[in-house]
């Protein structure tokens, strides 16, 4: 089996042929997927997809990008709406300086409120971090300092140093197609220092295609193909990357159900 933990199945993109990506997904192995929230005025969309499919669960939160646009939340209201069943995560949040799409002091604030949720619901901070990985890492340490919370790095793009700090305060990594990318040669270099037991593995779907796909949707499906790489830097089966990386979610994201068994 293996998680998707981080895809964006509500986006236009899959309007057309949604159901097809689902089922694509469970011939490849793909049991279960985590469709992630980047603004909070469309919680109830995002909820209503992941109730309609078994194998979709899903997050709540405001995307750095979306910060300015998006009302401010509070931690509580975040947590408010985490409370559905099948909300698993907080996110996504974090910091992205390369777009800096919204002002830098209303990320920052956006960010602190998402980890205020995650400390309160003990569910996962789902952290997007784009040339912003000192930022980044300092308000994670510092947020830790006021009570411990869990978290991850999602679509890991960055050096060794943000991933030490990560790691050090406990949160996972996880790492989408790019690291398929022949330009990263530097990142695969990165997750070779990552211990198998914090890994995860995504799609970020519908971006980021990795080979052999290059520049179709994303979907999926495709984080098979990302599985496999992984399994090559980390030295193991693809079999057992799999078994390892869902343990790891469900590690993390304890509130997900494991397919094929019932609440």
């Amino acid at each position: 089996m293996l998680v998707d933990s981080h895809c964006h199945l509500d986006f236009t993109d899959f309007d057309e042929d949604r159901d097809g990506v689902l089922a694509r997904a469970k011939a490849a192995g793909v049991d279960l997927m985590v469709t992630i929230s980047t603004k909070v005025s469309e919680a109830d969309k995002i909820i209503a997809l992941a109730e309609a499919h078994d194998e979709l669960v899903c997050s709540v939160g405001i995307h750095p990008h979306e910060a300015g646009s998006e009302a401010p939340v509070t931690g509580e209201q975040l947590v408010a709406l985490a409370a559905h069943e099948k909300v698993v995560g907080i996110g996504e949040t974090g910091l992205d300086y390369f777009y800096e799409h919204s002002p830098r002091d209303a990320q920052q604030k956006n960010f602190r409120a998402h980890i205020e949720a995650a400390r309160l619901s003990q569910l996962p901070l789902i952290v997007h971090a784009r040339d912003a990985d000192e930022d980044t890492a300092d308000i994670l340490e510092d947020e830790m300092g006021k009570g411990a919370y869990p978290g991850l790095i999602h679509c890991f793009t960055a050096g060794p140093e943000l991933a030490r700090r990560a790691l050090d305060i406990g949160f996972y990594i996880s790492i989408s197609g790019i690291a398929t990318f022949n330009s990263a040669k530097a990142l695969r270099e990165t997750i070779e220092t990552i211990p198998l037991e914090r890994l995860l593995v995504e799609t970020d779907a519908p971006f980021l295609a990795p080979v052999p796909h290059r520049g179709k949707r994303n979907e999926p499906a495709f984080v098979a193909d990302t599985a496999r790489m992984l399994a090559e830097i980390k030295g193991v089966s693809p079999e057992e990357l799999a078994r390892i990386t869902s343990e790891n979610f469900f590690t993390l994201f304890a509130k997900a159900p494991r397919p094929g068994v019932r609440s």
